[in-house]
């Protein structure tokens, strides 16, 4: 008879609530550094590092900085994916969240263009790369932590938990931003004032290690490793044996990620310089949708414990396809309270698939290998995201910035994310331990 494995922790497994905890400090960590530099290269990045190229070519340097960590996530994927799968998650999540903390510090004690020429610009463009690479482990790592210390039943909630990282990390990062912009002067604001935010990543890096160093490894990770499944090359076995759930993962993920990097990002550049709003005003609305975000997130794991992830992805997709036009066709009045409603609209549309996507990608793949596949389907849908603000100004240059070419960035986003959230609902779920369900699923040899 073959030995059945429970998904509930054993006895020595740190408290789900604990670990939910460190997992989301870890994405919040993750996201403010994201939010930072986001804000910061919209403003700061072309004056400072590529004056040389003049307003529209410092822009777009700056918008492609972003996207340049973004490029480099799928090998981090593969790094610490493969450690993640063979070494364990928390191990590896300890090094991601190092290498991210430390290099988004060393970013706030870089040279300018007028203090060091050029090498102020390539010591942040390997500072990028190295918070890229850490970033392709970091996600897929938070997820499996909080996801594989639950039970079954409640996994799809506690799945949810790691996406509360980024309306935190957008709240503190707005809320800097604003409290800077009140309390310092334009020039001291560019002279040394936007450094701040990048060295404040150094105390939160301490807690957030503390918290990971405190909490034990996944029960599903002991298991696999109890039973010898590990995979030798997992990289390899999650494309050859899910191929199809590798290519619904990463049209899932697209919605999600996109969208805030299109709302944060390019919205904030464009609200700003074509459409009339004052940067506070828009840091302000982006900290009501962050706050928000805090109580519609949980509620959206939880409807997923109850739909299934990839059902709640798809309701979300296909409220923002619709909703996509007219949220850019009213930003064009350029008043507070539509800034605010449109925010806050299209924030909670867009949350659905994020809030779920890590139930949805966390039920396609096998625990052997999950770990690898999540980290490099993220990745690669956050490289195409990456490219998101920079496409969207293209095709504002294109069409004399009319006002609905970023809204068809959003629509794209969102139909792509319908279709693959569809096709993931169609799926069978994968057993918590894969090894010990799949085994008992083998007909029994014939006599």
């Amino acid at each position: 008879m073959p030995v059945t494995s429970s998904a509930a922790p054993d006895a020595t497994s740190t408290p789900t609530r604990r670990v939910a905890w460190a997992s989301m400090v870890g994405t919040s960590l993750e996201s403010f550094d994201f939010y930072v530099f986001a804000y910061f290269s919209a403003f700061f990045v072309g004056p400072l590092f590529f004056e040389p190229l003049g307003e529209i070519g410092s822009t777009a340097a700056a918008f492609l900085t972003i996207a340049l960590a973004f490029v480099v996530r799928p090998i981090g994927a593969i790094l610490f994916g493969y450690m993640g799968d063979r070494l364990g998650r928390r191990a590896t999540l300890l090094w991601t969240i190092g290498i991210m903390g430390v290099a988004t510090g060393a970013i706030g004690l870089l040279p300018t263009y007028a203090q060091a020429g050029w090498i102020g610009a390539v010591l942040l463009v390997l500072l990028r790369i190295a918070q890229g690479l850490s970033l392709g482990g970091e996600w897929g790592g938070s997820i499996l932590i909080a996801t594989e210390h639950s039970g079954k039943v409640k996994r799809a909630f506690y799945a949810a938990i790691p996406q509360l990282g980024s309306p935190v990390g957008s709240i503190l990062s707005a809320t800097l931003f604003i409290i800077m912009t009140v309390a310092l002067p334009a020039e001291e604001l560019v002279a040394w004032g936007w450094r701040i935010p990048f060295l404040i990543a150094i105390p939160l890096l301490l807690v957030s290690l503390y918290l990971r160093w405190s909490i034990t490894e996944t029960p599903v990770f002991e298991e696999v490793v109890s039973e010898g499944r590990r995979d030798r090359v997992p990289f390899v076995s999650m494309f050859t044996q899910r191929p199809a759930a590798m290519a619904i993962a990463i049209g899932a993920a697209l919605l999600g990620i996109g969208s805030y990097s299109l709302m944060n990002t390019y919205t904030i550049n464009y609200g700003v310089e074509r459409l009339g709003f004052s940067f506070q005003d828009l840091l302000i609305a982006t900290t009501i949708g962050g706050l928000l975000q805090l109580v519609t997130i949980p509620l959206f794991g939880a409807w997923a414990s109850r739909i299934g992830s990839a059902r709640v992805v798809m309701w979300g997709a296909l409220g923002t396809l619709l909703i996509a036009f007219p949220m850019y066709w009213l930003l064009q009045f350029s008043t507070f309270p539509v800034l605010v409603a449109t925010m806050i609209v299209g924030g909670i549309l867009p949350t659905m698939a994020w809030a779920a996507l890590g139930g949805l990608m966390n039920d396609l793949f096998p625990d052997r290998f999950r770990y690898s596949a999540l980290s490099f389907a993220y990745a690669l849908a956050a490289t195409i995201s990456g490219f998101v603000p920079y496409l969207t100004l293209e095709l504002g240059v294109a069409t004399d910035f009319a006002w609905w070419h970023p809204g068809v960035v959003l629509a794209i986003l969102s139909a792509v994310t319908l279709v693959s959230a569809w096709a993931a609902s169609r799926l069978p779920v994968e057993p918590e331990f894969s090894g010990a369900h799949e085994r008992e699923s083998e007909p029994a040899p014939a006599a």
